[in-house]
């Protein structure tokens, strides 16, 4: 593993891009988007300068890391002899599945195929290649250059050798991988996702307000971020989605989204992507104020 590309240059590929280019690897970080790509090369220069200035890194690691990667709009081309892909597009099924019939045709028979799907089938992916034994999950978290968890997910022909590979490169990107079985939602989703949506209904029913449910679970469950806020972080439409792929592959009543969490995709209110969630985002970040007062 020497080269690397990444597909998709928002919050999670460029967090990927990030930390291979970190870890010494070539990446080619692609999106059809020019602008997407050059908010994606800000990010990592923000977030290394924050890592230089808290002497966690030197001026030759940030200098080194930025000419590790080179951006592309053509898919065909960033992909071009490399040894593995990271898909990190938008968790929608049927995008997913074209890029990785695309990729069936623009990669070498050898090149591994990844996804860093958080909820969607491995198997149902592979299944649109011609190579199933070489696609794989890596279910990286957000922040990337931050969390240490890449959950590892195995489709029903994902090969030993290729699940072997990627666990072992995912220690040298000094994360730490845990394999799981290819079930709705895995593991991080499957556990987090009926809480954040628990959440929503506790606030849907009246039960309490938004500052309230967040700061029981702060103060008296020593969660770091309350579920609404984490929702925003995540994106409600992400964890919409995911809650949809949970139920329909379970058929299971406990995993269908809150109306509100519904509602308020459908008015546009995603979170901090959008400006609104849970919190008012657009008033000097007034939501972690709010969020962080009792931390």
């Amino acid at each position: 593993m020497k080269k690397i590309a990444v597909i998709g240059a928002g919050t999670m590929g460029n967090g990927i891009a990030h930390v291979f280019a970190q870890n010494g690897y070539q990446v080619n970080l692609i999106d059809i988007s020019q602008n997407a790509l050059e908010r994606g090369l800000a990010t990592i220069t923000k977030n290394l300068d924050r890592l230089l200035s808290k002497l966690k890194i030197t001026e030759d690691t940030k200098t080194n890391t930025l000419s590790n990667i080179t951006t592309f709009t053509s898919m065909q081309d960033g992909v071009a002899n490399v040894d593995l892909v990271v898909e990190a597009a938008t968790e929608n099924e049927g995008l997913k599945l074209q890029i990785f019939k695309d990729l069936d045709n623009f990669t070498d028979k050898n090149t591994i195929l990844a996804t860093n799907t958080s909820s969607i089938s491995i198997t149902k992916i592979a299944s649109v290649t011609n190579k199933p034994e070489k696609v794989i999950g890596m279910h990286f978290m957000n922040p990337v250059p931050i969390m240490k968890l890449v959950e590892i997910i195995r489709g029903y022909s994902t090969s030993d050798e290729t699940t072997k590979i990627v666990m072992d490169l995912s220690t040298k990107l000094k994360k730490i991988p845990l394999e799981v079985n290819d079930y709705p939602g895995f593991v991080a989703n499957r556990i987090l996702m009926p809480m954040l949506n628990e959440a929503i209904e506790t606030l849907y029913n009246g039960v309490a307000g938004v500052y309230e449910i967040d700061n029981v679970m702060k103060l008296g469950m020593g969660h770091p971020m309350g579920p609404l806020q984490l929702a925003d972080f995540i994106g409600l439409d992400v964890c919409l989605s995911i809650l949809n792929v949970m139920y329909n592959g379970f058929k299971n009543p406990k995993y269908a989204p809150c109306p509100l969490l519904v509602n308020m995709v459908q008015a546009g209110k995603l979170g901090i992507k959008s400006g609104e969630g849970f919190y008012d985002y657009s008033q000097s970040k007034k939501a972690e104020k709010i969020a962080n007062q009792f931390s």
